[in-house]
């Protein structure tokens, strides 16, 4: 049974861990409400991209570009999985993991190759255990305090070139859309080729009417089809940051939780003990004193 001052020990430990637990839980609610207005603000202009191009492939048919329309092939397919570039906030990032190593083993079943490339240390860390050999890239994001929109350029005009330089026919993003604090839903979202089915309903539900463009639609497609898929995995990003923000502060509000209940009950056990030892010495001196 561990001694009094043991159990002094244990319990000032574990409120100062209660005290750093409480203060990631603020930080992260701070955090929070930035990142879901951002997430939340870049939904609309994404999903307004996925229209125009719809309306624009329609128009101009079987002309599209290699990047709307694919290789025709699905032989090679690349994963660009994004995930947090730290830890504690609790299944957030196994659980996008475990969508891209499902769509993985589905993807070997059938015999296809796979390639990866990771944005976050964390997703990197889980799926280089089983697969290493396909992982093309780890992009660095650590030091990047505040998101903007020249890191996804940057990630889309990497994935781009390995297109054009015919190193994948199909790619897919992962990531987690933010629907709560206590959700955020794992997502695959494929982006090369962007054809018009990636587009949502909604937003080709213009339905019949016609449009005149200027200049032609094939040299319209040419620039922003590259710009679509730079805004998709900024628009992954963002709905990551605001999911991770909201899993560590619910995994930190139940850390904060978990400690009140364990200082709780070691308080218990010490007070006890120390109770007993009180008893102890008053039945040892009451007995020395009867022996007088």
């Amino acid at each position: 049974m561990p001694s009094l001052k043991d159990l002094r020990n244990r319990i000032a430990s574990v409120k100062a861990t209660q005290k750093i637990t409480k203060a990631m839980q603020m930080v992260a609610a701070a955090k929070l409400r930035r990142a879901q207005e951002a997430a939340e603000a870049a939904r609309p202009y994404s999903e307004r991209m996925g229209s125009v191009l719809a309306n624009i492939t329609q128009a101009i048919g079987d002309d599209a570009p290699a990047l709307m329309t694919g290789t025709g092939k699905d032989d090679v397919h690349l994963l660009v999985v994004c995930t947090a570039e730290r830890g504690l906030c609790g299944g957030f990032n196994s659980q996008i993991a475990r969508l891209a190593r499902d769509h993985i083993r589905r993807l070997l079943a059938d015999g296809k190759q796979v390639k990866i490339i990771c944005v976050g240390k964390k997703g990197f860390d889980i799926l280089r255990r089983d697969y290493a050999s396909m992982i093309l890239e780890r992009v660095d994001l650590r030091e990047v305090k505040t998101l903007g929109f020249v890191n996804a350029d940057a990630i889309a005009r990497k994935v781009i070139h390995l297109f054009n330089e015919g190193g994948f026919d199909i790619c897919t993003l992962f990531y987690s859309q933010f629907k709560s604090v206590i959700s955020q839903i794992p997502t695959a979202q494929q982006i090369i080729p962007a054809g018009v089915a990636s587009a949502p309903a909604e937003a080709t539900a213009g339905g019949n009417a016609v449009y005149e463009y200027e200049p032609e639609p094939g040299e319209i497609l040419t620039d922003l089809i590259p710009r679509n898929i730079s805004v998709q995995v900024f628009r992954a990003l963002l709905e990551n940051a605001a999911g991770e923000m909201g899993a560590k502060m619910s995994a930190m509000d139940n850390a904060t939780r978990n400690a009140g209940d364990m200082i709780n009950k070691l308080s218990i056990t010490y007070n006890r003990q120390r109770q007993a030892q009180i008893t102890k010495e008053l039945i040892e001196i009451i007995s020395g004193a009867e022996a007088l």
